[in-house]
């Protein structure tokens, strides 16, 4: 497996306060990955480590195949971050600012200029190619924001919750856009508080809790820890009246609905799921080091 990031055994502090504590981390080259975390459980700081704004106290990693604290100028050769908040400036049209970016970056006038109009069109913003940002919506600017990120084409995107402060639409938007840029090549670190956005986008999901990855994997793998589909019986006024475990499977649930039936019990079925949520929660309460929480899916 080629990977786009690799990190050792990483850890930082900030005075007495740990906040990564022997980080271990592989993305693979082209995939969406995505880091979870509560307020705090050091999702910022890792990104900033990996872009070279913040140097670790130990360990390594390797971005690009470049070291992050022997090579940053290296690494910095083949990244683009989008932090919390949209990098444009408001006085300035969609057009305007990516021009500027792309003379920033050694673009001649005419090749910025083409570079802009291919991106205004990449990201939905041709129409308002020639207004202000300041009359822009939510998820437009982060958009926009994103299409600066590709003036030069980075190898690893890095997206810092990218659609935080957007609404539901715009963030619909955003995540076809983020998909798009995995399926061309680029690979995407992702971190969110939206556990329906790492479902949706993430290739691979790894939960952080107190500087530690207490567990990786697919979604698929991470809902499965905590069980199978469960047949939700309920009275005519709500209430639950039953809840019966099945393995997910066709054979299964027929065999749950006959026993239902054969009992004579009145009401209506739900289907659920284990979610994100739900796994998040479990992870996050428990013990972070204990030994069957250090498990990665292989």
């Amino acid at each position: 497996m080629s990977l786009a990031i690799d990190i050792a055994g990483l850890t930082k502090r900030y005075g007495t306060t740990p906040v990564l504590q022997g980080l271990d981390l592989q993305v693979a080259q082209g995939e969406i990955f995505a880091l979870l975390g509560s307020n705090g459980a050091g999702k910022t700081t890792t990104i900033s480590i990996l872009t070279t704004l913040a140097r670790p106290d130990a360990g390594t990693a390797t971005v690009a195949g470049c070291d992050v604290v022997l090579d940053p100028q290296g690494v910095r050769g083949r990244i683009a971050l989008t932090g919390q908040t949209a990098a444009v400036d408001d006085m300035l049209t969609g057009t305007e600012n990516l021009v500027m970016l792309g003379r920033l970056s050694g673009l001649t006038p005419r090749a910025a200029r083409r570079r802009a109009d291919e991106l205004l069109q990449r990201f939905a913003l041709t129409d308002a190619a020639l207004r202000r940002v300041s009359t822009y919506s939510g998820g437009m600017r982060r958009r926009l924001d994103l299409a600066l990120s590709f003036v030069v084409t980075p190898q690893v995107l890095f997206l810092d919750e990218p659609t935080t402060g957007v609404d539901p639409r715009s963030r619909l938007e955003l995540w076809e856009v983020i998909r798009g840029l995995a399926d061309a090549g680029t690979t995407v670190f992702l971190t969110t508080q939206y556990l329906e956005e790492a479902d949706r986008l993430a290739d691979r999901i790894a939960i952080l809790h107190s500087g530690r990855i207490v567990r990786s994997g697919t979604a698929a793998q991470l809902k499965a820890l905590l069980g199978s589909d469960t047949i939700v019986v309920q009275a005519p006024d709500g209430t639950v009246r039953d809840e019966v475990s099945t393995d997910g499977s066709i054979a299964s649930v027929r065999d749950v609905l006959d026993r239902l039936a054969a009992s004579g019990v009145d009401g209506t079925l739900s289907l659920r799921r284990p979610t994100l949520d739900d796994v998040f929660l479990s992870l996050t309460a428990a013990t972070p080091t204990a030994p069957e929480t250090l498990r990665e899916f292989a």
